[in-house]
């Protein structure tokens, strides 16, 4: 006799098949599961899922093997899926098999069960002296209170901490006190990018190895191999890893004794998937604490706590006091360690610059006399390559990319030109291809001339010990390298960088004890977007990339940030002056409030992808005017179909259209709801060349 079980696979983005499908095995399995199941001529992997499947008619296929060397997936693991599955509208089994590592999809049972015998590493004996070490830190008055508030409430936590305040310490100090009261609990630290990771896993191991052991950390990020993956994953999942440290895809990580979270630097873009399902795992790593303390009320709540020097406006504002409506618990540290004062910001005016000027001459001067003292100075540009785009002076002749609706931009180093789209490169030609005049030259800058042009302006100059200056740069193109990123890092840490220059990779989270001045070139270009969060992240760019100056005490009264604009007399500079987010923050929720934008409402975004920008506004269009019958759609505003930004992408032209709603289980209804409405117009005449579409839940870029 077959025992019918529900389990969910791996299917088509948007198909019919959504929900879990009716297998049979000879033993019952319990929910989580993992089998190796048939799907059409194929076998995949699958979970067994929870509900008992329905009658039916049809031939049930049997599970082709039950890996049962794993433990099953807790309830919390399985509700957490299911939840993401449906709020961000996605298959479960999308959501499913795409939060387990890739080397396990592909193992079969034997191959488990070898896997699995291979030595392992062993948690040590506890060291005495290391647990004294760990308490012998010295912690500050404002990182002592938000330690004691944390503990005495349930949370969420929001900790607004400037840069340079100790976040990291406190995270620390919470992880610690967590495994010392619990031998079986663990803790979920993030960070929104891989390159943020090493820096923070080399100050948890130098904490809680000598304790806990080798084994005790472990890392998940994209940048890991899948055998390395594989190894953390199951790391957690045993419970030998107590504490997981990862990119977002670790909020899916399986921890069977997870008991405290913490999101660092809150804010960041990063946290949000922009491929397949359309997550953010800031959220998610609230919904799964809350999911965890009402599965286990027997256990200690599960605690989260969303820390930065720039929190998005959303967490800002579910932060604000109770009695207004808040949820979040707003834990603030305002103050450097060590008395330091943050980065006094100064403001120049472009124009009254001469005419192409990159470097004004009192920015030039300010960072000839950080050389002269033996300090080091940070240029951030946010546009990587040597020049956004190639010119003919003869005729109009661009670098355009002639897969896309956008330049390929010119790099110097290897002499090509690149998009940054789609990846497609060549040679950098000897003469311009529409009139053969061989005078090309490049327009605008990227980090790899602005390199070349502090290198030149600073050649005369030399270091205190007599040596030249060293100008160095580090953005995706310098770092592509294994290990590049790690030993740049190095070099700047030991003082042998006297200017770095680079994009957004610098500008947060690292903690450079030598940097006291830091400059951003023409950050002009977010204060006028047609995105309303543009400003929102110039601001937290901007105050972080600030904040990597005067770290070190002995040095922060001499920090300072300068911004090269056109507009400074634009608000957002003078909140910035100010060092005061609470200011700029109540100025852009009053803007938001009155626009009806988010926090305020809710919005998602349809996005189709087709051979032509037609059959792509077409389906949208469609698809809109079939919606008047689903459920909740008076309740929703739909706007027109437009083109994206970028509208075309390695030949495949983009289009998107805005679903507004001021409620947020209406628009969840709807869109649930227009599902079917969706499926059934990409079979109409005028969607004929459709390539796929998707649905993105609050979209962070519109």
């Amino acid at each position: 006799m077959l025992h019918r079980l529900s389990v969910v696979v791996q299917t088509p983005a948007h198909s019919a098949i959504a929900g879990p499908l009716t297998y049979g095995h000879a033993t019952p399995l319990p929910p989580g599961s993992l089998v190796r199941v048939p799907l059409g001529k194929r076998e995949t992997l699958g979970v067994v899922w929870d509900g008992t499947p329905e009658d039916s008619n049809f031939e049930i296929r049997a599970i082709s093997d039950a890996l049962d060397g794993l433990a099953p997936l807790n309830a919390v693991w399985r509700g957490l899926v299911q939840f993401a599955a449906q709020y961000y509208q996605r298959a479960v089994g999308e959501v499913a098999l795409a939060a387990l590592p890739p080397q396990l999809r592909e193992l079969g049972a034997a191959q488990l069960t070898r896997r699995l015998k291979r030595p392992k590493e062993v948690n040590g004996a506890i060291d005495t002296n290391a647990v004294d070490t760990t308490h012998s830190v010295a912690l500050s008055a404002e990182q002592t209170s938000v330690i004691a508030e944390f503990d005495a409430q349930k949370g969420p936590f929001l900790l607004f901490g400037s840069t340079g305040s100790g976040k990291t310490e406190v995270y620390l100090q919470l992880v610690q006190s967590l495994l010392s009261r619990d031998p079986s609990a663990q803790a979920l630290v993030m960070v929104p990018e891989i390159n943020l990771t090493p820096q923070l896993e080399a100050r948890f191991r130098e904490r809680f190895e000598p304790r806990y052991g080798a084994a005790s950390v472990v890392s998940m990020h994209s940048g890991m191999t899948p055998p390395q993956r594989l190894k953390s994953w199951l790391a957690a999942h045993s419970g030998t890893a107590r504490i997981v440290l990862g990119t977002r895809m670790a909020v899916f990580a399986s921890m069977p004794g997870l008991k405290l979270i913490v999101v660092d630097e809150e804010h960041d873009p990063s946290y949000k998937q922009q491929e397949g399902a359309r997550y953010s795992a800031r959220d998610l790593a609230v919904y799964r604490s809350q999911l965890e303390t009402r599965l286990n009320p027997d256990d200690e709540p599960c605690r989260v706590l969303l820390g930065s020097a720039t929190p998005a406006l959303e967490s800002w504002h579910l932060s604000r006091p109770a009695a207004e409506g808040g949820r979040y618990v707003r834990l603030a540290m305002p103050s450097r360690i060590g008395a330091g004062s943050l980065p006094k910001v100064r403001l120049v005016d472009m124009n009254l610059q001469q005419k192409k000027t990159v470097f004004s001459p009192q920015l030039l001067a300010a960072i000839q006399q950080r050389v002269a003292r033996g300090e080091q100075s940070m240029v951030f540009l946010n546009r990587r390559g040597y020049a956004p785009v190639l010119a003919c002076s003869s005729c109009e002749w661009k670098s355009e990319c002639p897969h896309c609706s956008a330049y390929r931009v010119f790099h110097k180093i290897d002499r090509s030109l690149r998009c940054h789209h789609c990846g497609y490169a060549e040679p950098v030609p000897r003469a311009c291809p529409s009139c053969g005049n061989p005078d090309i030259s490049p327009v605008g800058r990227g980090t790899e001339r602005l390199e070349e042009h502090l290198a030149e302006l600073l050649a005369d100059l030399r270091r205190p010990d007599g040596g030249p200056v060293v100008v160095a740069r580090i953005d995706a193109d310098s770092t592509k390298a294994k290990g590049a990123l790690e030993a740049q890092l190095a070099e700047v840490h030991t003082g042998a960088v006297d200017v770095l220059v680079g994009t957004q990779m610098i500008a947060k989270g690292h903690d450079f004890r030598r940097i006291t001045l830091v400059a951003a070139i023409n950050p002009d270009g977010a204060l006028f977007s047609s995105d309303f969060r543009a400003p929102e992240r110039l601001f937290a760019l901007l105050m972080q990339a600030g904040g990597r100056a005067g770290r070190d005490a002995a040095h922060s009264a001499a920090s300072e940030m300068w911004i090269q604009t056109m507009h400074p007399q634009h608000p957002l500079f003078a909140a910035l002056k100010k060092h005061d987010y609470p200011d700029f923050a109540a100025s852009q929720l009053d803007e938001r409030r009155i626009a009806g934008m988010p926090p305020f409402s809710y919005q998602a975004l349809v996005r189709a992808e087709a051979r032509t920008q037609e059959a792509a506004q077409a389906f949208l269009s469609l698809a809109s005017a079939a919606a008047c019958d689903v459920p909740d759609v008076e309740r929703v505003t739909l706007y027109p179909a437009v083109p994206m930004g970028v509208q075309r992408v390695a030949n495949i032209e983009r289009a998107q259209m805005l679903v507004e709603s001021p409620s947020r289980q209406a628009l969840q209804r709807f869109l649930l709801a227009w599902q079917a409405v969706l499926r059934a117009t990409r079979s109409q005449p005028e969607a004929k060349g459709l390539v796929r579409w998707a649905i993105d839940v609050d979209p962070l870029s519109i």
